[in-house]
């Protein structure tokens, strides 16, 4: 019996890894990329022409309509939590230990393309947004799928498979690597590392969506900034290295780099898949997780959300990952033959000695919690698009917890490829779902932009201006 067990089991294993093969192989890398390659030109490079216009609306986006709302700035916050974590010191080293350092140049062209797509689905998510009856709201592509497409079947594939990834597994990886990271450099006991992680969770995600957007407002800047000031403390170290960094990095992803001819080719083919797909995969531009942080604000007008979200890309990946990046590549440590966590570990010990150690298991805490309260906040909305109940809720915040404290402990290899079939699957639905409501973003940009260029300091969308729209949209939203 346990052989036949065994023999299941690895025949599931063996299905999830076909899958994972063919989602993650091409198919999802080149079409997140189609997609990010027609919205940034169908809006005419959004990205760069209201680039300075989402600094300015992150920076005033704390703004609040009522006490009890969540702001912008706060939903930006929330979705930044999710998007920032433990990829961005393990998924870089990963892409430099396999890619070399061409593939932080891929990893910056992939996330200029995504911001378009970022702007996108955060505008989408604000247009066909329901209201939560307390002065919050909820949304994401699951409400946009049923609403915009009139395909609730597939909004609930969609949340069903955004649940089991990001509110489940994606939180026991991110507690797994906290017990990791403090056992390592503090010798921490995981138990005590798993009653430490449920004792700060469980007050969160008990308090709800709006609680979460609290917390973040202010962990993710103080999250940010700690990282940050030690990348800065490096370059400045430096200085006189970072042309030549440059110089390596590009002509690294271009193949110039290589003396050996006949494996030109491959290196750069290499430095260009691990580019891109720890740069998608780190800031998930496209993939339909932060649309359901994005959603969840009291704005004015969609787009405002939708521009704070794409700048929430470009410092996911052009400011953090080239963070890590010219902290490893500085270092000398990419040619250790390390990778993951132990190559940007040994690149910081290089730096600031035995401490760096230390930072650096702070740096995985703060960056693994965070992403623990911003990946419940997408769950908790899509398991009320399939079930509005208090029960059901409550079931599963316990469920939560369960797999926060299960992920302090011990490590499924196959939990976790379900999971990335499961945030594959999630990622092709939306991506199709973006492309087919591709109309009504191009609507809003245009409203947007027209009432900026009127010299309108707070843009402000009115439905009733567009009817067949409206008609789409719930009541008294907008």
């Amino acid at each position: 019996m346990v052989t036949l067990f065994i023999g299941y089991f690895n025949l599931l294993h063996e299905f999830i890894n076909a899958i994972n093969g063919v989602l993650w192989g091409n198919l999802l890398v080149y079409l997140l990329l189609a997609v990010g390659a027609f919205f940034t030109w169908r809006t005419g490079a959004v990205q760069i022409r209201l680039f300075s216009r989402g600094w300015k609306e992150m920076m005033s986006g704390r703004r609040h309509d009522s006490k009890n709302d969540i702001s912008p700035f706060q939903a930006f916050a929330t979705g930044l939590a999710s998007r920032v974590g433990t990829g961005n010191i393990a998924g870089v080293a990963i892409a430099i230990a396999v890619g070399g350092p061409g593939a932080v140049f891929w990893m910056w062209l992939t996330a200029l393309l995504g911001m378009s797509s970022a702007f996108a689905e955060s505008t989408l998510a604000q247009l066909f947004k329901t209201s939560h009856h307390d002065e919050t709201y909820r949304g994401g592509p699951a409400y946009y799928i049923q609403r915009g497409l009139g395909l609730r079947w597939l909004g609930v594939v969609f949340a069903l498979c955004l649940i089991l990834a990001f509110g489940l597994v994606f939180n026991a990886v991110q507690a797994n690597s906290i017990a990791a990271a403090t056992a390592g450099a503090w010798g921490w006991d995981e138990d005590w590392v798993a009653a430490l992680l449920l004792a700060l969770t469980a007050p969160i995600i008990f308090g709800g969506v709006r609680t979460v957007a609290r917390v973040a407002e202010w962990l993710v800047p103080v999250m940010a900034l700690i990282y940050l000031v030690m990348a800065l403390y490096v370059m400045a170290m430096h200085i006189t290295e970072l042309p030549g960094l440059v110089l390596l990095i590009v002509k690294s992803a271009l193949g110039l780099e290589q003396a050996a001819g006949g494996l030109t080719g491959y290196a750069v083919s290499q430095a260009m898949m691990q580019g891109i797909r720890r740069g998608l995969f780190s800031n998930e531009a496209g993939m339909g997780s932060a649309p359901n942080a994005a959603a969840t604000a009291s704005t004015r007008h969609p787009a405002t959300q939708g521009v704070m979200q794409m700048f929430g890309v470009f410092i996911d990946t052009i400011v953090i990952c080239t963070a890590t990046a010219a902290i490893i590549l500085l270092s000398g440590a990419h040619e250790s033959g390390l990778s993951g966590v132990q190559l940007t570990q040994k690149a910081v010990e290089s730096q600031f000695g035995s401490a760096g150690s230390h930072f650096l298991a702070l740096a995985m805490f703060l960056f693994a919690f965070t992403s623990i309260i911003g990946n419940y906040a997408y769950a908790e909305g899509n398991v009320e698009f399939i079930r509005n109940s208090k029960p059901v809720l409550l079931a599963f915040r316990l469920l939560v917890l369960a797999m926060v404290l299960f992920g302090s402990k011990a490590s499924l290899p196959l939990v976790w490829d379900m999971a990335d079939a499961a945030m594959g699957m999630m990622a092709l639905v939306n991506l199709v779902a973006i492309a087919l409501l591709s109309r009504y973003v191009f609507v809003l940009l245009k409203d947007y932009q027209e009432q900026l260029r009127a010299g309108v300091a707070v843009p402000v969308f009115v439905a009733s201006r567009y009817p067949k729209l409206a008609a789409k949209l719930e009541q008294g939203i907008w």
